[in-house]
């Protein structure tokens, strides 16, 4: 029986994997030995792009196996993230612009990221490791059951204190921004509070405090998948500082190497800090 195209072209990758695996591992290795002798990360955030553009390359068309594959892609993240101990990791799946996409596929990927809060939630790799799943983003725009994974997975978490992981959904920076400003004037103008006196109080801590991100460290690095070079409105506030890395591989592809390769590059940079 003939295999169908997208299995045909899964099939010789795997196979050209497996041919690769020992050059790939020899690699892995002197990466891990040359990282683990530099400063790590604290925070790393992650723009997940390209999952379309992979699932076309298999022939794969329809949009819940399209997310489905890059949902699978974040247990990869988290175990290296374990073994390197980066204590905090954030990762942008859904734009608010993204609600501009057809039904069909905006259906797919609710569906996508509801099964994968929802296993993290009943996850016993999470629970061994303590780790705290949140979601951030204004969570008006999502659909009910999304909600209601997001609870899900925030409440069976919630007094963990190993790492942190933030999922970014209906996230967009320039949105995070006009919320914080507006939660701190409903807090600040009131009838006993003048306005010059809420125009000194509007510092950038007084923002930062008011963000989707109150009480997390910014991010130290930031990785975007899939060749494209530019923020797209991923941490604008919070990125002021932060080392950027762009990579040509598609989110679904991202291998351990190119990871480290990530860390690596951060590992090489003199951070000033705008000094």
């Amino acid at each position: 029986m003939r295999l169908p195209r997208h299995a045909r072209r899964t099939s010789g990758r795997r196979f050209l994997d497996i041919l690769l695996w020992p050059l790939y591992r020899l690699y892995e290795e002197r990466l891990l030995a040359s990282i683990h002798a530099g400063l790590l990360p604290h925070h790393v955030g992650i723009i997940l792009d390209g999952n379309r553009r992979h699932a076309r390359s298999l022939g794969i068309t329809d949009p819940r196996e399209v997310y489905d594959i890059g949902a699978r892609k974040l247990d990869d993240v988290l175990g290296w993230c374990g073994e390197l101990q980066i204590p905090m990791v954030t990762l942008w799946v859904f734009s608010p612009e993204n609600l501009r996409r057809s039904t069909i596929e905006v259906s797919g990927i609710f569906a996508a990221v509801e099964a994968k809060l929802m296993a993290l939630a009943h996850d016993p790799r999470i629970h061994q490791g303590r780790v705290r799943v949140r979601a951030i983003g204004k969570f008006s725009l999502l659909p009910e059951a999304t909600r209601v994974a997001i609870r899900a997975a925030e409440e069976a978490t919630a007094t963990y204190d190993g790492m942190v992981l933030n999922i970014a959904v209906a996230y967009g920076g320039r949105q995070e921004i006009v919320d914080a400003i507006s939660a701190f004037l409903t807090d600040n103008l009131v009838p006993d509070i003048s306005t010059p006196e809420v125009i000194r109080r509007l510092t950038p801590e007084a923002i930062r405090s008011y963000l989707y991100t109150a009480g997390l460290p910014d991010p130290d690095l930031i990785i975007r998948t899939s060749g494209e070079v530019r923020l797209s409105g991923f941490m604008l506030w919070q990125s002021a500082h932060s080392e950027f890395y762009f990579t040509d591989v598609h989110w679904p592809a991202f291998r351990k190497i190119d990871f480290l390769r990530a860390i690596r590059t951060y590992q090489q940079r003199q951070r000033r800090f705008g000094r």
